[in-house]
């Protein structure tokens, strides 16, 4: 998924004597404990508080439930994915784009939801039901295809309306932040205001 959108691959810099250090990306998922002064703190699953700051380039976007249904040929999706018991890959999650993102860090990369699993974000070419849930088969990148399975307990999200007034306790999120020297500021943060939890 894109960085514009905060769902990119992590990515650690390298450093030359010649360039100066690039900023980390990095990943929170939790729920958020307080939004405040510019600074959202959020509890982990190991039960950690993470600090992040927000400023007037920070996107805050939610997410609704969807159905494998919604899948059609030519949306955009961006699918985690790991390697399947059986050969090929096997879904963990889906986000269905809305139109206008359409192509938004388009290709297959590692990702950090699993040490296994991979985020590709690409346009569905097929999409066929069967027995065990739904398979696509997706193009990125000029041509390059994957096939991932998705089974039928895979959450399914899409793009919903959110404000910072969304940023409220309890309510959790996935944030793309980048710093350096652990003080990051959130790129983009999705935020389950309806109910939803962002499962990238």
């Amino acid at each position: 998924m894109s960085s514009d959108t905060g769902m990119s691959a992590n990515g650690n810099a390298s450093q030359s004597s010649s360039k100066p250090a690039l900023a980390k990306q990095t990943h929170i998922r939790g729920t958020i404990t307080d939004y405040s002064d510019n600074t959202l703190k959020v509890e982990t699953k190991d039960g950690q508080t993470v600090k992040v700051g927000v400023d007037d380039k920070t996107k805050v976007a939610g997410l609704k439930k969807a159905e494998a249904s919604d899948i059609g040929k030519g949306d955009f999706v961006g699918i985690a994915s790991i390697p399947g018991k059986g050969g090929g890959s096997d879904a963990v999650e889906v986000l269905i784009f809305p139109a206008a993102m359409k192509g938004a860090g388009e290709g297959s990369y590692s990702w950090d939801l699993t040490d296994d699993s991979s985020m590709t974000n690409a346009t569905v070419a097929n999409a066929v039901k069967n027995v065990d849930g739904r398979k696509v088969t997706l193009t990125y990148n000029g041509g390059q295809e994957k096939t991932i399975s998705i089974p039928k307990d895979t959450p399914i999200v899409t793009i919903a309306k959110a404000t910072r007034d969304d940023l409220k306790k309890g309510n959790k999120v996935f944030v793309s932040a980048s710093g350096m020297n652990g003080n990051d500021t959130a790129s983009m943060i999705m935020v389950g205001n309806n109910g939803v939890a962002p499962p990238m």
